[in-house]
């Protein structure tokens, strides 16, 4: 798109992208933020802290690696923005320094206190009252040395193997025969509690203090010189020559294997650390020194998803249960409405987690399992959760005797094992298991169901945003489209046809399907707007990521033309806004929350052709890896009252004015500033107040 674009555009050059890595890492700092607010409920606090803090672990573990091993092999190419992958690292390592110091701030200054104000505190071995000091003592002997391995290092004794994220104490000890000074190292076991309570429960002590004051029995007859927590990340990403693997499942499961020993890539220590014992860790872990982060809180706040445990009144947010539409409702007393009948209707359209997950979607797969008339399911596994209802249902529906086809995603990043295993339970029931396609992942939202009614066979689908998994659709926001639209199941059945067998050439009609035709049907809907009649045109989008150069440049194209855009990113976002002669007519805002928005939405308002609006949702941000690299399907809502309702969905972010960041430039800031008081539009709030009317009301 370079080549055509606007001089003045083209004359930005790489100055008109944002650096992807450091716009994650803003992501990230709005999540801080709501650890920050005094706004947000205490424990959800904590959480956010948590929430924060394994963010950065999986940053670390494949962003941040890959650009090591860039580094490592020589690699200068730059990226969209200009960078090298040498400086963005520097650049990362400023930025994670900066956010550290804030999350420890936030921690000390902030969570600690106002928990201590409702009776939870978090202390140290040293300010504990002896009577405490002997209860640990006790704990100790009891449960932590029982399961405590010293390690020490010397010329028998290599330097131990430091598994990763885990906690370790690194110490330092003389010999009082030799004066020789020796390392050893001791690991934090991983299946005890990383916040001991004491006994009023109220009060928390970290792990790694307990451990520390009591060296003296794991090292008899030595003198400890000085000791430090410390906590390694290592590189975890997946890397498949899959045109060499001839069975996809054992690549996968090697690599997971061969993982766990993958190269150091940050080295996080206590800030009271002595320079001696850090240079032994960065060493011996062969890191440059800005990849060592000292800092002032326990290392790991992940460990404060057990705080948010507590029952604390008013401490989290108001539980929500999603509804079940009335369509999908039974009339009288007993089972759920037939929900082959109620799609025969028209269309329905779910946003979970205000519209309830298990009486939607896991119930249409359900009623597919066990009605005697389906011949046959089809869907799509990236992740799902450990006891997935709709695993089940498919178990059941092939022990029935029902052709069963799911497509598992052994690649899906950090949940390789998890779906290994199903895979393996599937297939042992006789479900015709498909791992994914060599060279692109299977990310699309998908499930087909072929029923034989009367001489007919109708298929009925939904196509999703999310992942089939009851347990984030609680938590994360997405939409779903249940339907038996005859074209739209045409679709479906190819796109399966695509994943299962061979296909190159594969027409669909309805459905835009990555990697065959989705970049050009957005890209042709972006131009149509810029060429619609002066004033009318308008796109709203709303996506996880926007980072795709080619996409940001079409957007900056129909921005010249005048066209008024809409971005809602929650995450990533690589196009800057509100820019003279680049982007005045681009508004770009972030909507992060108690729910993680999830869903992809695109409308367009003259996007059939013929000055109608179109609008489309599905599985693909606008990301290359989405568009070029991965299988994804965005389906027409083509229903009128489901347009309208989704408009409203898009509506209530764009007015939101509690959640919400925008972004000038290249910075983000909050709508509503701290200390503002509270804005008046929580869109989390309204929707589920919208869902609760809708149920009431009898209405989609």
């Amino acid at each position: 798109m370079s080549g055509d674009l606007p001089q003045p555009i083209a004359e930005f050059g790489t100055d008109r992208f944002v650096n992807r890595e450091m716009s994650w890492l803003d992501f990230n700092a709005r999540v801080l933020a709501l650890a920050v607010n005094p706004d947000t409920p205490l424990l959800e606090r904590a959480k956010f802290l948590a929430i924060f803090t394994s963010n950065g672990d999986e940053f670390f573990q494949v962003r941040v690696a890959g650009l090591m091993e860039q580094v490592e092999s020589g690699v200068t190419t730059r990226t969209a923005d200009g960078r090298t992958p040498a400086q963005q690292l520097r650049e990362i390592s400023r930025r994670v320094a900066e956010l550290a110091d804030e999350a420890d701030d936030a921690f000390l200054d902030g969570l600690v206190p106002d928990l201590a104000k409702q009776g939870i505190a978090f202390l140290k071995w040293r300010e504990l009252p002896p009577h405490d000091q002997d209860w640990l003592r006790d704990v100790f002997d009891e449960r932590i040395f029982p399961v405590l391995t010293p390690l020490a290092v010397d010329p028998s004794h290599p330097f131990p193997y430091i598994s990763n994220l885990s906690l370790n104490l690194g110490v330092r000890l003389r010999d009082p025969l030799t004066e020789e000074v020796r390392f050893a190292r001791l690991k934090v076991p991983q299946l005890l509690d990383r916040f001991l309570a004491l006994p009023d429960g109220e009060r928390f002590v970290p792990l790694e203090q307990v451990i520390a004051a009591h060296l003296d029995r794991l090292f008899p007859g030595m003198s400890v010189v000085d000791s430090t927590i410390f906590r390694v990340t290592r590189n975890t990403d997946l890397i498949l020559e899959e045109d060499d693997a001839e069975d996809l499942l054992a690549a996968v499961q090697s690599e997971v294997r061969r993982r766990r020993f993958g190269g150091a890539v940050r080295l996080e220590v206590d800030d009271h650390a002595s320079e001696e014992m850090v240079d032994i860790l960065q060493e011996e872990l062969d890191l440059p020194a800005e990849a060592v982060y000292r800092r002032r809180v326990p290392l790991d706040l992940t460990g404060l998803w057990a705080v948010y445990a507590l029952d604390l009144p008013d401490g989290t947010f108001r539980e929500f249960s999603g509804i079940t539409q009335p369509r999908l409702k039974s009339i009288g007393e007993g089972a759920p409405a037939d929900f082959f009948a109620a799609l025969r209707k028209g269309d329905i359209m779910v946003q979970h987690p205000y519209d309830s997950f298990s009486g939607s979607v896991d119930e249409f797969i359900r009623q597919a399992a066990r009605d005697p008339e389906v011949l046959a399911i089809k869907l799509t596994l990236y992740r799902t959760s450990g006891d997935s209802p709709i695993v089940e249902s498919l178990i059941k529906a092939a022990e029935g005797g029902k052709a069963v086809a799911a497509l598992v995603e052994l690649k899906a990043r950090f949940d390789e094992e998890n779906n290994i295993v199903w895979a393996k339970r599937l297939e042992k029931a006789g479900v015709h298991v498909v791992y994914g396609m060599v060279g692109l992942k299977t990310h699309t939202k998908v499930a087909l169901v072929a029923r034989q009614e009367g001489e007919r066979v109708r298929r009925y689908c939904h196509v999703g945003t999310g992942n089939y998994n009851s347990k984030t659709a609680r938590i994360y926001e997405d939409l779903g489209l249940l339907t038996a639209d005859e074209v739209i199941g045409a679709d479906a059945t190819s796109l399966f046809n695509y994943l299962t067998g061979y296909a190159r050439d594969v027409a669909y009609h309805r459905l835009l399907v990555a990697p065959h035709h989705l970049r050009d049907a957005l890209g042709a809907r972006i131009r149509g707007e810029a060429e619609a009649p002066e004033g009318t045109g308008h796109i709203i989008m709303k996506m996880n990521s926007l980072v795709d150069a080619d996409m940001i440049d079409q957007l900056y194209a129909a921005s010249a033309a005048g066209v008024r855009i809409q971005l809602i990113v929650r995450g990533i976002c690589c196009l800057r806004a509100g820019v003279p002669g680049l982007s005045e007519n681009i508004e770009v805002r972030s909507v992060v929350g108690r729910y993680l928005e999830h869903s992809r939405v695109y409308h367009f308002a003259n996007g059939d052709g013929h000055g109608k609006p179109a609008t489309y949702f599905g599985s693909a941000d606008l990301m290359t890896r989405n568009l070029d690299h991965r299988v994804e399907a965005v389906t027409p809502v083509l229903d009128p009252d489901l347009r309208e309702r989704l408009a409203t969905i898009l509506a209530v972010a764009l007015a939101d004015d509690t959640l919400a960041w925008t972004l000038e430039d290249r910075t983000w800031q909050r709508i509503n500033p701290l200390g503002a008081g509270p804005g008046t539009v929580d869109s989390h709030v309204v929707l589920e107040e919208e869902a609760i009317q809708r149920a009431a009301l009898n209405v989609m």
